[in-house]
């Protein structure tokens, strides 16, 4: 379960916690100790775009034990509204720094999402960074899986066979998310992080934007360069008039707050 003293933010339809990516991990640890498992959403402007629109996905992503920032004007959004959210957490950062908790803790991991063979790419790079890591297995689910009942359950049992304590999930969302749910009746006591791009990322297929670009908040800018075909419809078009509305209702939050 989380934990009832941590704060959060409503950001459209998502409350966003206002946790660092160490807090986290902490969280994480100590969960794992407890023999508790749980959930991570790494929400950014698209994912809470998506949940605005669709109240089925505000469901899914409410589902999750933990929802992090992913996303500059997400963390903004928080802080307008007068919750002090820390940082930006991103589910690329987070690849490391849970494999990193997990090593430490003696926890193994499992990798799903990617071409074939990125995942295994991945595993190498993070065993080779903390060594001790468990890596209990990898998988690269075939495009359309999610519509074929039998390809699913092939996956899904793929993971539970394995037992890992925390699993990776890269297949965008809701992708990943849905997935997550069968995952986590068959696994109650694991920890899963939707991550997006994370493993290609953590296998080097290309790189995240430089520290003083994620920062000032334009790493949609890198990606939009490294993908212009694939991201230029979605970040320009649908993510970044939303992100204003997203700040302008922050804004409309906190003055209500100090007029009462």
């Amino acid at each position: 379960m989380p934990d009832i003293s941590q704060a959060r933010v409503r950001v459209g339809a998502v409350d966003v916690w206002a946790v660092s990516e160490s807090g986290l991990a902490d969280h994480v640890v100590e969960a794992w100790r407890r023999s508790a498992g749980g959930a991570i959403v790494t929400a950014n402007v698209d994912i809470v775009r998506a949940a605005t629109r669709r109240p089925e996905l505000a469901a899914l992503i409410a589902e999750s034990e933990v929802v992090v920032a992913d996303g500059m004007p997400v963390v903004w959004a928080g802080r307008l509204a007068g919750v002090p959210v820390p940082e930006r957490v991103t589910g690329s950062s987070l690849v490391f720094t849970l494999a990193a908790a997990a090593a430490r803790e003696g926890r193994s991991v499992y990798l799903l999402g990617g071409n074939p063979g990125v995942p295994e790419k991945a595993a190498d790079v993070l065993t080779a960074r903390h060594p001790g890591l468990r890596v209990a297995g990898t998988g690269s689910p075939p495009f359309g899986f999610e519509r074929d009942d039998a390809l699913t359950a092939e996956t899904v049992a793929g993971v539970v066979e394995a037992k890992p304590d925390l699993v990776m999930v890269g297949l965008g969302f809701p992708k990943q998310e849905n997935l997550i749910r069968l995952l986590r009746a068959e696994l109650p006591d694991a920890w899963f992080l939707g991550c997006g791009a994370g493993i290609p990322m953590a296998a080097g297929e290309f790189k995240r934007a430089s520290g003083v670009v994620q920062k000032v908040g334009a790493e949609w800018l890198h990606r939009l360069a490294l993908e212009p075909r694939r991201l230029a419809k979605r970040y320009l078009r649908d993510d970044l008039p939303f992100a204003f509305r997203l700040l302008g209702g922050a804004l409309r939050t906190r003055f209500r707050r100090t007029g009462e």
